[in-house]
């Protein structure tokens, strides 16, 4: 869903599905919403071809508070850190020399993941803010992270738990348009939200971008799977130089008897 949620939320005509999607996320006054400004809007001319980039979608409310919106699919080494490097840098971005602290603006990061992120939690939202736990005093609320986790949600049962937002997360996680259809009815957000699906799924453009996104991303996974196993074959030949036991290579390499003797053939 990462190019479909920017497909969906990063365009001028994205916004009241974008609306609907914050304030189920959101603690936020409606009239946030009546002034939204889409910082990096999707174009379509600057995404052809296979130079796709970060998909995000940065936007600031009526008010000046910032957000940015963003899909992660796969797990990321230090997300943690990730995430706090740019939230930080929502704010330090705000001020330039000469400029007096009080004009920095609330920052709110949202983040989507495919994979579940917060271990030691079963819940599929989290809303991290700068809070002493022990006197239970809040710092100040010049920031917010949200983190929403779709595994943990379609863990819940669709016949128990029922809000806006797990209907949200149901949505990023549809699989078929059977589901799409019956998602549909719950309100009109969903409406609005799976008919500019279909919308997009009917758009050859949309199409033809959607499968140059999966083609980079198999390439990349290629070529990264490609480095790693050059990487096992350039220790196996170290090993073997060495006089290691194959049994003891196989051990560290995760590589079978057979490719290492084959290896081991082709060294000789």
């Amino acid at each position: 869903m990462d190019l479909i949620f920017k497909l969906l939320m990063g365009t001028e005509k994205s916004k009241e599905i974008l609306t609907d999607f914050l304030t189920a996320v959101l603690n936020l006054s409606p009239a946030e919403y009546d002034d939204i400004t889409i910082s990096n809007p999707f174009l379509l001319q600057e995404y052809k071809g296979d130079k796709l980039g970060i998909l995000d979608v940065k936007l600031k409310l009526k008010s000046g508070k910032i957000l940015n919106v963003e899909v992660q699919i796969d797990p990321m080494p230090f997300m943690d850190s990730r995430i706090l490097y740019y939230v930080s840098k929502m704010i330090t971005e705000q001020v330039s020399e000469g400029d007096r602290y009080e004009s920095i603006k609330k920052v709110i990061s949202i983040i989507i993941t495919g994979h579940q992120l917060i271990k030691d939690s079963v819940k599929y939202h989290h809303h991290f803010e700068l809070y002493d736990k022990k006197s239970e005093v809040l710092l100040t609320d010049a920031l917010e992270i949200h983190t929403l986790e779709v595994p943990k949600a379609r863990a819940l049962d669709e016949d128990g738990e029922h809000s806006d937002l797990l209907d949200w997360m149901r949505f990023f996680d549809i699989k078929t348009e059977v589901e799409l259809d019956m998602l549909a009815k719950k309100s009109p957000a969903m409406r609005r939200a799976t008919l500019r699906l279909k919308e997009l799924s009917a758009d050859e453009e949309a199409r033809m971008l959607h499968d140059a996104w999966l083609k980079q991303k198999r390439d990349n996974y290629a070529r990264e799977q490609g480095a790693v196993i050059a990487a096992k074959y350039e220790i196996v030949s170290a090993m073997l130089r060495d006089k290691e036991p194959i049994e003891k290579i196989i051990k560290y390499t995760d590589l079978t008897h057979e490719e290492i003797t084959n290896l081991q053939n082709a060294d000789s």
